[in-house]
């Protein structure tokens, strides 16, 4: 586990942290005083030299949240052999993620007021915050609190997934201006290709560009407030720019296996640790992504973290861990495709912010997303500027291994700070 240090307790109880600092509108100079009793920023000021912590050649984000990821554990314990809230968070503060919403589908499912509570009381362990998702299936009405949903449109765990169109509208119109999150991916097209011969092909583009229509009219006709999952085809991005200049609500992720691989890079070897759901596209997919991640029309960077062992690796589970890796791929994004400081600071640390903090219970302030006072006090600081070969001996989470294994990122996360407290990197 990591260990967090205890260099700034000479202060008192205020971190002093001075260097280059990247917000999603400006970067500047300056200095953070965070309050490490109540864990929120008190100050944002000029550079005096006293930093506690020597940050020379690196940057200072607002903490990273990661909108997408199966931490595995709920009340029937069944694969927690795979993950659970403890594991996340030590994968999490190791790729200088601070805090993390967790998908619903396990098998034992917070659906309800009595599930979502269970599940929260499991969440204590984890040292980054957790939200998390309700489930939307077939039997399923909306919480009396107010959380976030998701509807997973084809195949899932349990029973959390529907057999068509609409089956799906027929229980989205009970959440009504809710906000839910669709996995797009149209059932009938995956029954019709189910016997094609190979994953990419069992689930193929147009699965998801048939989803995406059907959810953005949904978003549309029942005024969610939409969020379209790991997306991966070039072929629906115009569909969703079309929907945000007529004011859908709605936003994208994507992920970084879809963005750092493509199907013309699998082999014997690799294809099926690089099987996931929806798989990897084309080229000129992956390309787009990566565009229009930059450009503002794709929202977050959200990885999908999905642990599996390596045994059920070998027999064909969709799925890869990246939480570990979470900001060396920043890094990537920065040196490979010209994303800038402030473009990584909006789509690891602004929008992810915005998209949690209605959520957010007391005790976290303005929120995450900004270094500014009043804001949560966690930050991710890397240093886009050291190669960093990823390795499986130094991975956090349970499963014990990542994709980009053997893999030189350009830079590393150097430090994750949490409401205060710093995290070095291990």
């Amino acid at each position: 586990m990591h260990k967090f240090d205890r260099r700034a307790e000479a202060t008192g109880s205020l971190l002093r942290v001075e260097g280059r600092i990247a917000n999603h509108d400006r970067e500047f100079e300056g200095a953070i005083e965070i309050n490490t009793n109540t864990g929120l920023i008190v100050n944002v000021g000029p550079i005096t030299g006293k930093s506690d912590l020597d940050l020379a050649d690196q940057i200072i984000f607002p903490g990273f949240g990661d909108l997408h990821i199966h931490a595995r554990e709920d009340s029937s314990q069944l694969q927690i052999y795979k993950e659970d809230f403890a594991t996340t968070s030590a994968a999490s503060i190791h790729g200088g993620v601070t805090h993390v919403a967790d998908m619903p589908n396990n098998p034992k499912a917070p659906v309800d007021d009595a599930s979502y509570a269970e599940k929260e009381k499991l969440t204590v362990k984890s040292a980054v915050h957790v939200t998390l998702y309700a489930g939307i299936g077939p039997l399923t009405s909306p919480l009396t609190r107010h959380v976030p949903y998701k509807a997973f449109m084809g195949p899932s765990v349990g029973d959390l997934f529907f057999a068509s169109q609409e089956q799906l509208e027929n229980v989205i119109a009970r959440y009504r201006g809710k906000n839910v999150s669709f996995h797009c991916e149209d059932p009938a097209i995956l029954r019709e290709n189910k016997s094609a011969a190979t994953h990419e092909q069992r689930r193929p583009a147009r699965a998801e560009i048939t989803a995406t229509e059907f959810a953005l009219y949904l978003i549309e006709r029942y005024e969610l407030v939409g969020k379209l999952c790991h997306y991966s085809t070039k072929g629906g991005l115009e569909k969703i720019a079309a929907a945000k200049a007529r004011g859908v609500r709605v936003t994208t992720e994507a992920a970084p296996h879809h963005l750092f691989f493509d199907d013309t890079m699998l082999t014997d070897e690799n294809r099926k640790w690089l099987q996931t759901n929806p798989p990897l596209r084309g080229r000129e997919d992956r390309l787009a992504l990566i565009a229009a991640l930059r450009d503002g029309l794709v929202d977050y960077l959200a990885t999908d973290h999905a642990p599996h062992t390596i045994e059920e690796k070998m027999n064909g589970m969709s799925g890869m861990p990246h939480l570990d890796t979470y900001g060396e791929f920043a890094t990537w994004l920065m040196a490979e495709h010209g994303f800038s400081a402030k473009d990584i600071a909006r789509v690891c640390a602004y929008n992810p912010g915005t998209f949690v903090n209605e959520f957010l219970p007391r005790g976290f302030g303005k929120g995450y997303g900004v270094i500014e006072p009043g804001y949560v006090g966690s930050l991710t600081i890397l240093n886009p500027d050291a190669p960093f070969v990823i390795r499986r001996q130094e991975m956090k989470t349970k499963c014990g291994w990542s994709p980009f294994e053997g893999y030189t990122m350009p830079g590393r996360v150097t430090y994750t700070v949490l409401k205060g407290r710093v995290y070095p990197a291990s």
